[in-house]
């Protein structure tokens, strides 16, 4: 195939680092977008490359329009736009429950995140209304459909993020564009390997397939759903938990 440009926001760790090494090697052009993990996002284009893969550092702040202006500029200019966007940057928030947070806590992961997916998405959008082809895939959290206590900002912009995607799907359909969520459970990552290991086992305890997910496996749904085969799959949301959210 003639390789695709995909743009994975937050690429540099995590899932994001686990779905650049999947496409890296399965023949895409990938874009590891990062803010201030330099070293650790060249380490991964380094081994993708080095793996036959072809993979670029492209360093912005999702949530500065100037930066990610920069950002899709530089991937039009010197190789023809984005094909696939994953939008997986992680936005920060205030672990509260409802009754003991601000609106400037709720709203500042609310506005982080559909601020980021949206412009991202704008930008990205360009190239591939030309192209007549696209593929839009935000992460989001099986916590937009399933609370958990302290979480309520978090659910709350996911939940967006997951209504978001489903707008893009009905009106982009038609230029061959397809925009899907995928929502992960708790992934065994850096950013969880903090959580007190009373709380995992809890979390696999309560999980049909008695197991946490890995970031490879989250790559692996987004590896599906990126694909010229997967044109008629759009406005989904793909849980990614091993059944411990059931819709």
């Amino acid at each position: 195939m003639s390789k695709k440009n995909v743009l994975i926001t937050g690429g540099a760790r995590g899932i994001g680092a686990a779905t650049a090494k999947d496409l890296g090697k399965n023949g895409y052009r990938v874009f590891i977008n990062y803010v201030n993990s330099i070293q650790v996002a060249k380490e991964l284009a380094t081994e993708i490359n080095s793996n036959g893969g072809e993979a670029y550092t492209v360093q912005a702040d999702v949530r500065d329009d100037v930066q990610v202006a920069s950002m899709f500029e530089h991937i039009t200019s010197n190789y023809g736009g984005v094909d696939i966007l994953v939008s997986n940057a992680n936005m920060n928030f205030t672990q509260k429950p409802f009754v003991e947070q601000t609106w400037d806590e709720f709203s500042q992961k609310l506005n982080d995140e559909m601020h980021a997916s949206y412009v991202c998405a704008k930008h990205a959008v360009e190239s591939m209304i030309e192209k007549r082809f696209g593929r839009l895939v935000f992460i989001s959290s099986t916590l937009s459909e399933s609370p958990a206590p302290s979480f309520i900002a978090h659910g709350s912009a996911k939940g967006a993020l997951d209504t978001f995607s489903k707008y893009l799907a009905q009106e982009l359909g038609a230029y061959g564009i397809t925009s899907n969520i995928v929502a992960p459970g708790l992934v065994l990552t850096d950013a969880t390997e903090g959580a007190p290991e009373e709380f995992k086992e809890f979390i696999r305890s309560i999980t049909p397939t008695q197991t946490i997910s890995k970031p490879e496996d989250v790559a692996n749904a987004i590896s599906f759903l990126v694909k010229d085969e997967s044109a008629q799959v759009t406005g989904a949301y793909l849980s990614v938990s091993g059944g411990a959210y059931l819709s």
